[in-house]
């Protein structure tokens, strides 16, 4: 994809090493199924200082706090999850309590429950809202969150899916692991707002067509991740895909005078 004006210009200067590329921040992101399949996707406030405008799944930076061992947790340990994104045990508790907060903050839905073979069936309320805005504006940190609702986190609700690291070109960068997650029987997303100004379910491939004509923009992670998933048949599909875990970051390349941007694999 060719590259707009300004980003070329910081393009040239990083490639000719003027300009050092920024750190990229932990993240992680959570693509919420249901059954169709459609996934659940967020738009952008156009004010947004990153990817403004684009449609996106729930997911955001992973907090300090993130990483906190007291968190109840039921599925694969987080040494398990470090083996399956190359990250270390401590990062990669803070990435499955990142996708889980991340979620709840930007959709309503919880993967969390009284017990490891439970889920939370209704997260609506005053109580619930309440909550949810303390951990947005983190006067709340998710391990007192459910330590106080007596809330195991439930990370084989969990599926790995990708793992993308934003181009050393961008002014802000994310090395971003991507997770799958059907929505929990009972829970129901309801548009929150906070970054994004609209919400959609959508099957997968109806979003490509529309970003194909150009009605909806959507990131390469985006637009590979829901080319990925118009291959499924089925929820259950998604869920049962054998997944290996590449890290992909896009890179800056000219062609015939043009700077683009290339993804591989």
């Amino acid at each position: 994809m060719p590259l707009p004006a300004e980003l070329a210009a910081r393009a040239r200067d990083v490639l000719a090493g003027r300009v050092e590329p920024v750190p990229a921040r932990d993240a992680a992101t959570v693509v919420l199924l249901r059954e169709g399949p459609e996934v659940y996707l967020l738009r952008r406030k156009s004010t947004m200082a990153f990817a403004a405008g684009a449609y996106v799944f729930p997911g955001g930076s992973v907090d300090e706090r993130d990483a906190d061992q007291t968190v109840a947790w039921a599925g694969p340990s987080p040494a398990e999850w470090g083996a399956v994104f190359n990250a270390s045990e401590r990062l990669a508790r803070a990435l499955v309590c990142a996708a889980v907060r991340e979620t709840f903050e930007e959709s309503g839905v919880l993967l969390a429950g009284p017990g490891p073979g439970s889920v939370v069936a209704d997260t609506t309320g005053d109580d619930w809202e309440a909550d949810r805005l303390a951990l947005i504006d983190k006067s709340l940190a998710f391990a007192d969150f459910l330590a106080r609702r007596g809330l195991v986190l439930r990370s084989d609700l969990l599926k790995p899916w990708a793992h993308w690291i934003t181009p050393e070109i961008e002014q802000r960068r994310f090395d971003t692991r991507f997770f799958a997650a059907l929505l929990p029987e009972g829970q129901r997303t309801r548009d929150v707002g906070g970054e994004a100004d609209r919400v959609v379910w959508q099957r997968p491939a109806e979003a490509v067509e529309r970003a194909r004509k150009g009605e909806i923009f959507l990131m390469p992670p985006t637009h590979r991740t829901l080319t990925e998933l118009s291959a499924c048949g089925s929820v259950g599909d998604v869920l049962a895909t054998s997944r290996e875990i590449v890290r992909i970051m896009p890179r800056a390349v000219e062609i015939e005078g043009e700077l683009r941007l290339v993804v591989a694999p």
